[in-house]
Parts: structure tokens; C-alpha cells; sequence
């Protein structure tokens, strides 16, 4: 008989199954946010308590498991075929000709389904519960991403049960990521100045790949199921629409049985002008034939079923007027072309602006200023240019133009030889400053107590500072005037600021904000030239040769220090009494990574950046901020970026976190400890 014990937790996962139903699926929940967040964080503790009641298809398991290397290959029982497409009502009648040949003087119906725009998964169940999840691949066989799909939450893991319905499954549906969920998305971009999403389904796909399921469970991944492959008996489609939800599984409710093929176009027409109403994007409408039976007879060719055709909506564009290109500097200095256009409506929304993404970008499509252009949202939230109407361009219109000079301060602007994105350098700069100062005065860097986004904002907008070397010159009278602030408040943040003085050079490089320059080649360049003024006036060849800098840092810092508005910066700081020398470090000479040139991307689990570069350079390692040939290894977390992929293309050697724990661990078993004792373990 189950214990007291056992009995608690699965009425706990019974009641989390049911609440995640109820919110997820029909989107009527029944308890409110903190009660739902008692129950789990409940289950959490006994689960953790009594490990021996363990179970995979617990709601605790959303959370998701740990990384995976690669995702294993899977065979579909049946084949996972793609639909073939039909763009106009001519195409559907051709489709219903086809249907009406192979099926002579049989009444045959039709049941049309909205086409989400996601990416299309299997999910087999077997005893009702969730064993395997799969991308569709090349049809045949697919990547077994089951742990990232656990963390979808509208997706059950384990099946209801009932009479009548099956426990043994394969369903297939389409993971996808709603509109204000993708919008949220790329805010959060958009505030660590990242590359943005260009649409909700490349963002589903790209989330799929991701090898860490916890970042996976943090995405809005969505999912609707819309074909129940084995475990029922023939039927209809609707019937098995109808098992699925029965199931517990989510479907659309946006589905219509038609009589003949001319309500199938009016059920296309009508969704093609209702589908920015919906909460996701779709770009068509599925229409198959209702009889599963007769879906049998007609059978598949090599690449689609022949009972079942998509319709695609038409790519929504308007054409306007493109009056003038401005340029937007980010807070890392990226200067982004945009196009200001002459308002027109297009999906629902008037639009007046577009990305232009970059110059290589605006040259490939020959985008001038003055020009009619073609505006397209299609499955893209974003609104872009597709294409120039050349037929309407001014004769006397001339070629696009990076600016030499940063559009905000005037500085002249840089490019690095690996990137499209061009940069202004300078520290002072308005449309940085608030970012930089908040670096400067972040933990790894200068540590200022104190001195957070909001306070940084105070600052900036009662003009006390104009860039971080103005913090040694604030005085406590007008900061005790500030709003907010007091006599307290200002003393404490002053005799933070003044504590901050005591940094060593490495910490006071790495402030500066320069580009490539992150903490361990700060340290780097410290232990080499011992001075700032030595920094500022190494060329770039001396600066290429500290091991673990090379070309590329060497080349930012020499461009910050041509800066006369940074050199400006940095003189304030020499002024104000900031250490700007220290002792040179001897170079350790043995370790499990001795001479070994590391790059680290992506979130580790068990360290922050620092401690493992901070692990690395006492096994003799030494850390860098980008990949090149010169590199030995690039450790990887979760949502690893550029680098692990650079890396790959140069061949480097990924080292996993595991991987990185293990060698740390015998490199501590084998060095012997006081006594003469070895120490086993970390």
C-alpha cells in the first residue's frame, strides 16, 4: 500500500497536472499565481526530501534537466511528411480534382485547420505518459529533444485517462511562441543590446536546438497538437481532434468541417483577414479530408500525403516612401541604420520605422534614401524592407553611407575586421554613458557601492556626471540636494567612490569598458606593462604578443586609447588619485592548464565567469575574450554564442562543464597538500 507520504505527492502532481491544464490549455485557471506557486514550491520539498518517490513525468521536471551534448537521432514509426503548398483558389479546386479522380461518386469532406507558424514535433506517449519528443528532420528521422519539450508546459506529461481512451499515442503538433511572449523576448534583447529575433518561429526553432533545458524552460514556448498518429481506431479527423483534447492535449479551437472546397475558400478568406486577431501567428490554413478512411486510399507520395494540402496566405506588404535613413547608437557603442518611412498601414499597425540591420545589409538590397520601398510583415513582427520598387527611384538619388563619424558625439567610429556592426569608441559618449558608468562601478569592476542604474540615471539627469571620471569630482552638498538621496545617501555613496581609489590597475582597466577587454585580459595587460600610461602607449604589435591577447584586443585597445575623448576620461581618473600602476605578476609555471589559452561563452552552472577564470589561471591557464586560432579550448555553458560557433568552424576544442569540473578535480588529487598528504576532491 502507497504511504502517507506518497499518497501527498501524487495528490500534489494530480493537482498541478489539473491547475497546469486549466491555465495552459483552456486558459481558465482556477487558482491564483501564489496558490499555484504553494503547491509547487510544496512538491518541490518532499519530492527533494523523498527522492525515493522520484518521477519522470512530475511537474517539477519542467524546470528542466541538465545539458545535453547533442540531441540523439530518432526514427518516426511514420514518417513525418511536410505538405505540399497551394497559393490561390485555382490550386485548391486543382487539389479537390485530384481528390475527386481518386475517390469517383464518393461524398468526401473536408476539415480546415489554422497552419500555426512554429515548428512541427512528435510526442510519444506510452501507459499515458510522456517518453519521447521529436523535430520532424528529414521526415524519416528526427533529434530526440524530449528534455526540452518536458519544459513546454502546455504540454502534459501525462496523458488523462478514461473510457475509451488511449494510453498508448503518438501525437504531432507544432511548438510555437505567441506574439507578446516573442515581443517580450526581444525587449529583453533589446536591453542587453543583442541581436533581436527576426520572427516568433525562428525564435521557436532556435530554442528547440538550445542544448541546456533549463534556458529552454525560460523561453514562451506554446504548443497545439493537430494529429493523433496510432492508438485509435480510423474515424474522422475531427474525432481525433476531439480524442486529443480529451487527452489533455491543446488544440486549436479555430477548426471547421466543410461540405465541399468552396467553403474551404471561404474559411481561408475569411482567416486570412482575421489573423492579426489571433494571439500567434499563422500563415495559412491546412485542409484535409475528414475520412480517415478515405485519407488510407488516397495514401502519400514520397514527400506529402495526397489527402491533405496547405494554403498560404499571401506575405503582407505595402509600399512607401523611405524619407530618410537616421543612425541609433546602442549602448555598446553599435550604430544601427534605421528607416524613417512615410506612415502607411500594414497588418493591423501603422508603420513609419524599419530596422536596416547593418550596411552590408542596406548595400545588398541597394537601399537609398528617397526611395519607394515594399514593407513586409509576413510571419516577421519586426516590420523590414523587402525590396526597392527600382521603376521609382529619383534620378538623382545616390548610394547609402556609414557615417565615419558617431551620429551622438562625433567621435569617429570603428569597425573590427570580423564584424558588420560599426562602433563608436568613445566613453563619454551620451548615448552610452549611462550603460558605462554602470559598468564602471559594477562588482568585477571598480565595486562603487551603491551606485546602480537608478542612482547612475539621478546623476546623468541633474548633469553631476557626464561620464565615470566625473564621479571623483561630485560634491556631497549637491548630491544631498538630489531627490531620493539625503545627507546620509551622499555621504555613503562619496566615501564609496573614494574607497574605489584602491583598486589595482587590472580592476581599473577592465572599468574602462574596452572592447575584448574583460577581466582576465585586464590582468593580463597589467602583469605586462605595470602601468596605464604604458597600456595607453604600447603599440599594437607589443600589445599582440602578451600571451592571450593577440590581434583583435590589441587593435581595441589601441583604438580606445586614440581617443581624445577617452584619454580625456582617463586623465580625470589619474587626477582624482585612481591607482593606475602595480607590481608585475610572475607568470605560474605548472598546472593542469598550463599555457593553455581558454574562452569562456555562455552560462556555467556551478561557476560565475570570474571563478572560473579565476580556476583557470591557478591550474597555469590564461583566458581571453574572443576565439582564434591561437586558442586552445572554449568552455561552454548554456546558450552558448559566437564564439562556440567560431570555434566550431576553426576546430577548437569544445570543453563541457563536466569536463572542465573533472580536470580541476584531478589536478587537485594529484597535488600533494601539507604533510605530505594528497587532497582528494575540490
Amino acid at each position: 500500500m502507497p504511504s502517507d507520504m506518497e499518497k501527498e505527492i501524487e495528490s500534489l502532481r494530480e493537482a498541478i497536472r489539473r491547475h497546469d491544464h486549466r491555465y495552459y490549455v483552456l486558459n481558465d485557471p482556477e487558482v491564483s499565481d501564489r496558490e499555484y506557486d504553494r503547491l509547487m514550491a510544496r512538491l518541490s520539498d518532499l519530492e527533494a526530501a523523498h527522492p525515493e518517490f522520484a518521477s519522470p513525468d512530475s511537474p517539477t521536471c519542467r524546470v528542466g534537466g541538465a545539458p545535453t551534448k547533442e540531441f540523439p537521432s530518432v526514427t518516426h514509426a511514420t514518417p513525418m511528411l511536410s505538405l505540399s503548398n497551394s497559393y490561390s483558389t485555382d490550386e485548391l479546386m486543382e487539389f479537390e480534382k485530384r481528390i475527386r479522380n481518386a475517390l469517383p461518386d464518393e461524398p468526401v469532406e473536408y476539415v480546415a485547420e489554422l497552419k500555426f507558424d512554429g515548428i512541427a514535433v512528435s510526442l510519444v506517449y506510452e501507459a499515458g505518459r510522456f517518453v519521447r519528443g521529436a523535430t520532424r528532420g528529414d521526415g524519416e528521422r528526427g533529434d530526440d529533444i524530449t528534455e526540452n519539450l518536458k519544459t513546454v508546459r502546455s504540454i502534459p506529461l501525462r496523458l488523462f485517462s478514461g473510457s475509451g481512451l488511449p494510453a498508448d499515442v503518438e501525437a504531432r503538433g507544432e511548438v510555437y511562441i505567441p506574439r507578446a511572449g516573442f515581443e517580450k523576448m526581444n525587449r529583453e534583447q533589446e536591453k542587453l543590446d543583442e541581436k533581436l529575433f527576426a520572427n516568433p518561429r525562428n525564435a521557436a526553432g532556435g530554442t528547440l536546438k538550445l542544448q541546456d533545458p533549463k534556458a529552454v524552460a525560460r523561453r514562451p514556448l506554446q504548443f497545439t497538437a493537430y494529429s493523433l498518429i496510432s492508438g485509435v481506431p480510423a474515424g474522422t479527423q475531427l474525432d481525433r481532434l476531439h480524442i486529443l483534447r480529451e487527452l489533455g492535449l491543446p488544440v486549436s479551437r479555430h477548426s471547421a468541417l466543410c461540405k465541399s472546397m468552396w467553403e474551404v475558400v471561404e474559411f481561408c478568406g475569411s482567416w486570412e483577414e482575421r489573423r492579426d486577431s489571433l494571439a500567434f501567428e499563422i500563415d495559412g490554413v491546412v485542409v484535409k479530408v475528414n475520412s480517415i478512411s478515405q485519407q488510407e486510399r488516397l495514401g502519400v507520395t514520397a514527400r506529402s500525403p495526397r489527402w491533405a494540402v496547405a494554403y498560404k496566405f499571401k506575405a503582407r506588404q505595402a509600399a512607401t516612401v523611405l524619407r530618410r535613413i537616421h543612425f541609433q547608437v546602442g549602448r555598446t557603442g553599435a550604430i544601427t541604420p534605421v528607416a524613417e518611412l512615410a506612415p502607411v498601414s500594414l497588418a493591423g499597425s501603422t508603420i513609419s520605422r524599419a530596422t536596416l540591420h547593418n550596411e552590408e545589409e542596406i548595400r545588398r538590397k541597394d537601399i537609398r534614401e528617397g526611395d519607394t520601398v515594399l514593407i513586409e510583415k509576413g510571419g516577421d513582427v519586426i516590420p523590414k524592407i523587402a525590396s526597392v520598387v527600382l521603376a521609382k527611384r529619383l534620378p538623382d538619388s545616390r548610394p547609402f553611407e556609414m557615417p565615419a563619424d558617431c551620429p551622438v558625439c562625433g567621435s569617429p567610429v570603428s569597425r573590427t575586421e570580423d564584424e558588420v556592426a560599426v562602433r563608436c569608441e568613445n566613453v563619454a559618449c551620451p548615448a552610452q554613458v549611462l550603460r558605462r558608468i554602470t559598468h564602471f562601478a559594477s562588482r568585477g569592476a571598480m565595486d562603487i557601492d551603491g551606485l546602480g542604474d537608478a542612482v547612475v540615471r539621478l546623476l546623468l539627469e541633474n548633469r553631476l556626471v557626464s561620464d565615470f571620471g566625473d564621479l571623483y569630482a561630485m560634491k556631497r552638498e549637491k548630491l544631498a540636494a538630489l531627490d531620493r538621496m539625503g545627507e546620509k545617501s551622499a555621504a555613503n555613496l562619496l566615501a564609496a567612490v573614494d574607497k574605489s581609489k584602491q583598486r589595482t590597475l587590472d580592476r581599473v582597466l577592465f572599468s574602462l569598458g574596452i572592447r575584448h577587454v574583460g577581466e582576465n585580459v585586464a590582468s593580463l595587460l597589467a602583469d605586462r606593462f605595470g602601468s596605464m600610461d604604458a597600456v595607453a602607449a604600447a603599440s599594437p604589435e607589443a600589445l599582440a604578443a602578451v600571451e592571450g591577447v593577440g590581434p583583435v584586443i590589441a587593435d581595441s585597445v589601441t583604438k580606445f586609447f586614440s581617443q581624445k575623448g577617452n584619454r580625456r576620461v582617463v586623465e580625470k581618473l589619474k587626477s582624482a588619485g585612481v591607482r593606475m600602476e602595480q607590481e608585475r605578476k610572475k607568470p605560474s609555471e605548472s598546472g593542469v592548464f598550463q599555457g593553455r589559452i581558454f574562452v569562456l561563452t555562455g552560462t556555467l552552472q556551478g561557476f560565475t565567469r570570474e571563478e572560473a577564470t579565476r580556476r583557470i589561471e591557478a591550474e597555469g591557464g590564461v583566458v581571453t575574450g574572443s576565439v582564434s586560432r591561437n586558442t586552445d579550448f572554449v568552455l561552454a555553458g548554456a546558450e552558448p554564442g559566437s564564439k562556440y560557433r567560431k570555434a566550431l568552424d576553426l576546430g577548437i576544442e569544445i570543453m563541457d562543464e563536466d569536463t572542465f569540473v573533472g580536470r580541476l578535480e584531478k589536478a587537485k588529487r594529484r597535488k600533494p597538500q601539507a604533510g605530505g598528504q594528497l587532497k582528494i576532491g575540490l
